[in-house]
C-alpha cells in the first residue's frame, strides 16, 4: 500500500477524521484526552490512532510518562495538491470568468 492509499484509508473513517479535527483544534493531546469525547473503548481509539500514525497523519512524542499526539498536515496537503487542486483549477477559473462577464454586462447603478 502506498502513502496516498494509507492517507485515503485513514481519512475514510469518521472517527479518525474526528480525531484529526480534535488535534487541529488543540495539538499535543494524550490518549486519555482524545478518547474523552468519543463513545468507544480506549483500545478502539488506540486502533484508530495507529491507522493515523501509519498514514503519517499523526506523530507522537513522549513527554515524561505521557505520549502526546500531534497532527501532521503534510500528507493532507500533498493529497490536496495532487488530487484536488488539479480538478478544481479549471472549473474555478471558469466560474470566476463567468462572474466577471456577468458583472460587466450589468449597468453601473446595479453593481
Amino acid at each position: 500500500m502506498n502513502d496516498d492509499d494509507r492517507v485515503f484509508k485513514a481519512l475514510a473513517d469518521p472517527t479518525r477524521r474526528a480525531l484529526l479535527d480534535r488535534l487541529f483544534v488543540r495539538d499535543g493531546q494524550t490518549l486519555t484526552e482524545l478518547e474523552s469525547e468519543l463513545e468507544m473503548t480506549r483500545f478502539g481509539v488506540m486502533k484508530h490512532l495507529r491507522v493515523l500514525e501509519e498514514a503519517n497523519l499523526v506523530v507522537t512524542r513522549r513527554q515524561g510518562r505521557e505520549k502526546l499526539h500531534f497532527l501532521n498536515p503534510v500528507p493532507i496537503r500533498s493529497i490536496h495538491d495532487r488530487w484536488i487542486d488539479k480538478y478544481t483549477e479549471g472549473p474555478a477559473a471558469a466560474l470566476l470568468e463567468l462572474r466577471n462577464t456577468l458583472e460587466d454586462d450589468q449597468p453601473e447603478e446595479k453593481r
